[in-house]
């Protein structure tokens, strides 16, 4: 096995700034969301999700995927959202193994309550700390990053 290549102390450095920053910024996000809307910040996404798909629903395998989540997972997050009377849950007539999550009205307007409060804080912990030039390079590399990953997942599950 070859020696691995270990991080020098600016790679060291973005990892570690990379590491804080996302679980700061996502325990900030989820802290406020419960406190104002009684809801997770993946729930929200998912209202988000469902609010900007046509006819407000998706399939549920789609929905994980765009959010990046287990099947599994988003299908505990759905029953809760469902309990909470923000997304109903339908069947396809034409294919009986595809369900899709579909937002209600109430999800909407919990959305549209949860959505003003949530934004400021996006801003104030990251849009409005970073110049032009920082968000630019940072959806920049972080969308790569995503790409790649994605592209390698996709490759690996053709593979099997």
């Amino acid at each position: 096995m070859a020696e691995p290549q270990w991080l020098n102390e600016d790679e060291l450095r973005a990892w570690y700034a990379f590491v804080a920053a996302g679980a700061l910024i996502n325990r900030r996000l989820d802290q406020q969301l419960k406190e104002d809307a009684g809801i997770t910040h993946l729930q929200y996404e998912i209202l988000v999700r469902l609010n900007a798909a046509k006819d407000r629903e998706l399939r549920m395998s789609e929905l994980a995927s765009a959010l990046l989540n287990s099947k599994s997972g988003l299908t505990y997050q759905i029953t809760q959202l469902e309990k909470a009377g923000l997304v109903a849950r339908r069947s396809c007539a034409s294919d009986v193994r595809a369900v899709y999550a579909v937002l209600t009205d109430a999800g909407r307007e919990m959305l549209e309550q949860a959505a003003p409060d949530h934004v400021a804080l996006v801003r104030r912990l990251l849009i409005d700390v970073l110049t032009p030039g920082q968000l630019a390079a940072v959806a920049e590399g972080l969308g790569e990053v995503t790409r790649r990953i994605q592209e390698q997942e996709s490759e690996a599950g053709a593979a099997r």
